[in-house]
């Protein structure tokens, strides 16, 4: 008798390993780019400006610390002042509506590599 349900029981085991075990996709991985240059950050303003260019971006930071590090770097009273960061992330167009319409493309930043008050001399 014990050998009969084993007979049943083991391919339905089996099966039920077989459909759990299933591989699941494989993200694909992100290609991320370094950017060097000029954040600003205040009421209605998200903006970069890489260094060497007139050419500003909107900023959405999924990060969560870049609006963060610039409010401790910078005084509520001296919002929208320019820091220098380098930032890790990638860059989409934007999407046209809201303030972040007024500009084509936005950056968006995975992580935060530095972030300053002293802009170097090659990024004014």
């Amino acid at each position: 008798m014990r050998s009969s349900y084993l007979k049943y029981l083991l391919p339905i085991l089996m099966v039920a390993t077989m459909v759990s075990c299933k591989n699941k996709p494989v993200k694909e991985t992100e290609h991320l780019a370094i950017f060097k240059g000029l954040y600003s950050f205040g009421p209605g303003e998200k903006s970069f400006r890489a260094c060497g260019s007139d050419h500003e971006y909107w900023v959405a930071d999924s990060s969560a610390q870049l609006e963060l590090k610039y409010s401790q770097l910078i005084s509520f009273e001296r919002q929208c002042e320019p820091v220098y960061v380098e930032v890790e992330g990638k860059k989409v167009l934007s999407v046209k509506d809201g303030a972040q319409g007024a500009y084509d493309s936005t950056i968006i930043v995975k992580k935060v590599k530095k972030i300053v008050k002293e802009i170097p001399a090659g990024c004014k």
